[in-house]
């Protein structure tokens, strides 16, 4: 059975999705807490399913590296085997990606490596392409750069707005994210063969 904990900052449509296939008995992975950067929206997820959650505000410290160090203990108390940043809006210090890596995935609405950064929904728009996608990564030092577990295309329409575009691809995001997880847990995916191929 593969242990998570999952990092929000907003609604955290992807981490219900997690939880609820982790209600199956046969899915092979089990949320043990959730953490957050902000009072997230998202927490009250963790009071619905009953799960112990955290939350290290950012605006808390003085700089990066000392919130990373406190959101690292956090974490580490719990003892993951998997870390995943759903929907989560802060880059990582490099000692926090560097004590999970490879075992440190994140979700982004882009066909990466397209589109990287906070705005990517946005910048596909803007681009005027004609699709754009979802993503499921494995976390490094850069912005959406790491090694990519699964990804798929969606289509943008032609009255497309940011937020209906957002919706489609959240949806493929969470399907993504939910079979990622399962293909790590049972041995399809593996997370150091893909960070050093």
């Amino acid at each position: 059975m593969l242990s998570l904990v999952v990092l929000i900052s907003g609604a955290g449509s992807n981490l219900r999705s997690l939880l609820e296939a982790a209600e199956d008995a046969e899915y092979p992975a089990r949320v043990l807490a959730i953490g957050a950067d902000r009072l997230a929206d998202g927490l009250e997820h963790a009071e619905v399913f009953g799960i112990p959650s955290f939350t290290v505000p950012f605006t808390s410290y003085s700089d990066r590296d000392a919130w990373g160090d406190e959101l690292l203990e956090q974490v580490q108390f719990w003892n993951p085997d998997l870390v995943i940043l759903s929907g989560f809006m802060r880059l990582l210090p490099p000692r926090v990606v560097a004590a999970f890596a490879p075992r440190l995935i994140n979700t982004h609405p882009a066909y990466l490596p397209e589109f990287p950064g906070a705005h990517g929904v946005r910048d596909a728009i803007a681009a005027g392409v004609a699709e754009t996608g979802a993503s499921v990564i494995v976390v490094d030092n850069g912005v959406d750069s790491g090694p990519i577990i699964a990804q798929r295309r969606v289509p943008i329409v032609p009255d497309d707005t940011e937020q209906t575009l957002h919706d489609r691809i959240k949806l493929v995001e969470r399907e993504l994210l939910v079979q990622a997880v399962l293909d790590i847990a049972n041995g399809t995916v593996n997370l150091e063969e893909l960070s050093h191929s």
